[in-house]
């Protein structure tokens, strides 16, 4: 496994907010956290990503105990997050919102990447010299992707991608994702929409109030009766 959570719990004040979650990834797998609004799911994400403080339970990557590594010590180890609601930096340039993906990061020229970057998504090429928060909802959440990119990660961390977005962008969102997949980053991804999700997805996780209560093959779940009548209107 590349990433291994056991037992992990989190509190906000007395209120526990992940109650013993047990998550891995596979190298290579897209794997979707799917659950209601509250269910914990960002929570959990910003505990992988050291943001969010543990109260009990373990983080592995890679073979490596990271839960009590800071959140820049784990960007180096190769975990970016793109958080929910996207979050760039307004007044700054597409391009300079992209070198901040680079900050903690060692080897190859950012100019390299950010090339790939333009080719992956070629809307941020067109508006590179543009204020980031002129962009559209759809516009931002790629130059947040491409900006988490840019670290080099070896798991990408993607917080409800398709949040506030018209149905047409949310298929262009999913179908990067896709892309990143077939080109073969590991990607776990948090998502309330739980039919798009697994649809793309190698496996699943279902969460309810801070319990991980389903957990199998995407199109498994996608065919359970009770992820049907809970989260995908059937």
């Amino acid at each position: 496994m590349l990433l291994e959570i056991q037992g992990l719990e989190s509190h906000y004040g007395r209120v526990k907010a992940l109650k013993g979650v047990d998550v891995a990834v596979k190298p290579g797998e897209l794997v979707a956290l799917v659950g209601a609004n509250g269910a914990g799911k960002t929570t959990l994400l910003r505990a992988l990503s050291g943001v969010q403080s543990i109260s009990a339970g373990s983080i592995r990557f890679d073979g490596h105990d990271i839960t009590r590594l800071p959140a820049h010590k784990r960007v180096q180890l190769g975990i970016a997050q793109v958080p929910e609601g996207r979050q760039v930096f307004g007044p700054m340039s597409v391009e300079d919102n992209l070198l901040m993906g680079t900050y903690r990061r060692r080897g190859a020229k950012p100019a390299d990447d950010m090339e790939r970057m333009y080719d992956t998504f070629p809307i941020l090429k067109t508006k590179r010299k543009q204020a980031a928060g002129l962009l559209s909802g759809g516009q931002q959440q790629m130059l947040a992707m491409a900006r988490a990119l840019m670290s080099n990660p070896r798991l990408l961390l993607l917080d409800e991608p398709s949040m506030g977005l018209a149905p047409l962008l949310v298929g262009e969102i999913f179908n990067a994702v896709e892309r990143l997949k077939a080109q073969g980053m590991t990607i776990l991804l948090v998502e309330q929409n739980a039919f798009q999700a697994l649809g793309i997805a190698d496996r699943g996780y279902v969460m309810e109030t801070g319990d991980i209560t389903m957990a199998d093959d995407a199109q498994v779940l996608l065919g359970d009766e009770r992820v049907k009548a809970a989260y995908l209107g059937l």
